[in-house]
């Protein structure tokens, strides 16, 4: 299954990072999981700069993106992605712990595909993550590939 595309997690807790990726596990997802662990990375990634500017790089199925992150935030990151029509069509759903509605707000204003906010207990998180994981990677039906980089699938 080498064309399946990643799923992109953007995350800085270490703690949330093992959970998502044991969640994502029990479902049973073929997709990878490429981490990175600040916005600049995951800019770096998505535009295929330094370290990832390599063939084996492709699109993400979906970018699980969190709010609060060191060197670029989360919000800055959506509005790059969203901005540049070589990546705009890839699904990117706010992974949060904020409940500020103005988070909320903004994310929605930038392009946003979903916000989800972490719940607190460790079953309602892995339930939702497997949710996540499942409809981005296997029901979700992307758009076809349009320009900017070549696809990798």
């Amino acid at each position: 299954m080498a064309d399946l595309k990643p799923i992109l997690l953007v995350e800085d807790n270490p703690n949330d990072i093992e959970l998502t990726l044991a969640a994502l596990e029990q479902s049973q997802l073929a997709n990878a999981i490429v981490i990175c662990r600040d916005g600049a990375e995951a800019l770096d990634y998505l535009q295929r700069r330094g370290i990832y500017d390599r063939p084996d790089v492709s699109d993400p199925a979906v970018v699980l993106l969190d709010l609060k992150l060191p060197k670029v935030d989360g919000l800055e990151v959506l509005a790059t992605v969203k901005g540049d029509p070589r990546t705009r069509a890839i699904p990117v759903v706010m992974l949060t712990s904020s409940r500020e509605e103005s988070d909320l707000v903004r994310s929605y204003e930038l392009g946003v595909n979903a916000f989800v906010v972490k719940p607190v207990g460790f079953k309602e998180f892995f339930d939702a993550i497997q949710d996540l994981g499942v409809f981005w990677a296997v029901l979700n039906e992307p758009p076809p590939h349009r320009g900017g980089w070549p696809s990798n699938t």
